[in-house]
């Protein structure tokens, strides 16, 4: 990709807009002839709040999908740990990860028993096909090892840092790196690049900081040595609703300057379906335009333990020398859940959207994601 200099002088303006609507819940007490007309107002406010208004909207709508349910659809991984080969070797593998988290816990001080180091990890081949770009493969890995003995939180990360600039429960297949060149099914090359990076992690470092945070000092794509930053922060608003927001800016001695924003407004009610909006703002010394910005707006269901079915509208575009431009909307599907093992997942999206800048009306596009957990 060709790079466009941007001057770092340059202001960058990353706007966080969200609203938080209160209203009054009543008087206890009726006596007085002002408290009964500062509820009367507040009520009405709270009538002719748009926000509010539009999950009761939807709810009403009639559906012919299932109720919510929590009930497992796999066995437990305790069950099925000795049943086949794919079963004894992820836990052979699951076992490997703890045994050599211990080990190098062990190289920096005394391991407490009761703070046992330990190693997650994330295997991931995502699939995807279209009509313009055709099929691409694009294997992907994440670890993390949790080293307690150092006196801050402390852990080892490595494999594709990009999946760790998304949200926890995105809803969507993404990708931020660069597709396969030259129309190949599988970049052996690119994939890996793509999956070299390492860093130590220092997690919550301050505890006078109001958001959680992480430090990353690493190296990613070979020779890219880069410092990454994050914070992050709930708030839980009324009306069921709540809002999420995090800030993440990487620089590396390569790739400089790297800053996004993601946000997440979720409205979600006991054992219902929930509706949310994910938004994201990235700046990119190495990318063409100023800003690029997505958003997914969608209603999500869970008929099984850990299934989601969602659906909604998916708008994105850039900024451009002060010109912003909507590139591609349309509507879209995801569905992910357990297959076989409470260990392997399976998530399929459907898209039906367009693309102004290269000239492409609506068209279908299909992702499917293969994912173990170790």
């Amino acid at each position: 990709m060709p790079q466009k200099k941007i001057s770092l002088s340059k202001p960058l303006l990353f706007t966080l807009l969200f609203g938080i609507m209160s209203a009054s819940n009543g008087s206890e007490s009726a006596e007085q002839s002002t408290d009964s007309s500062t509820s009367s107002a507040s009520s009405q406010d709270e009538d002719h709040n748009l926000l509010y208004q539009i999950p009761n909207w939807i709810d009403a709508l009639p559906t012919f999908l299932p109720q919510q349910s929590n009930q497992p659809s796999v066995p437990p991984a305790l069950q099925t740990a000795d049943r086949t080969w794919l079963d004894r070797n992820q836990l052979k593998i699951r076992d490997w990860a703890d045994h050599t988290s211990h080990k190098i816990d062990n190289w920096f001080g005394k391991t407490d028993p009761e703070k046992p180091a330990s190693a997650t990890l994330r295997v991931i081949v995502d699939n995807s096909w279209n009509k313009h770009d055709g099929y691409e493969i694009k294997p992907r890995i994440r670890g993390k090892v949790k080293l307690p003995t150092l006196e801050r939180k402390v852990s080892l990360v490595f494999g594709d840092d990009s999946l760790d600039n998304e949200l926890d429960n995105n809803v969507a297949i993404t990708n931020e790196n660069l597709s396969n060149s030259n129309n190949k099914t599988l970049d052996r090359q690119r994939t890996r690049e793509n999956n070299s990076s390492f860093a130590f992690r220092w997690s919550d470092f301050s505890k006078r900081l109001p958001f959680e945070t992480d430090a990353d000092l690493g190296l990613r794509s070979g020779d890219d040595v880069y410092l990454r930053l994050k914070a992050s922060k709930d708030w839980q608003l009324e009306n069921d609703f709540s809002f999420h927001a995090e800030q993440i800016y990487r620089y590396g001695i390569d790739s400089k300057n790297y800053l996004r924003t993601n946000t997440e407004l979720t409205h979600a009610r006991p054992n219902q379906a929930f509706l949310s909006n994910q938004f994201s703002l990235t700046y990119a010394d190495d990318q063409d335009d100023d800003l690029t910005w997505d958003n997914n707006l969608f209603r999500q269901h869970q008929f099984f333990h850990e299934n989601s079915f969602s659906y909604g509208l998916y708008t994105g575009g850039f900024l451009n020398n002060n010109d912003l431009r909507l590139n591609s909307w349309g509507p879209f599907v995801s569905w992910r859940q357990p297959l076989w093992r409470e260990w392997f997942y399976v998530q399929g999206n459907l898209n039906y959207i367009n693309n102004h800048r290269d000239d492409r009306s609506h068209f279908i596009s299909t992702s499917v994601r293969l994912e173990a957990l170790f």
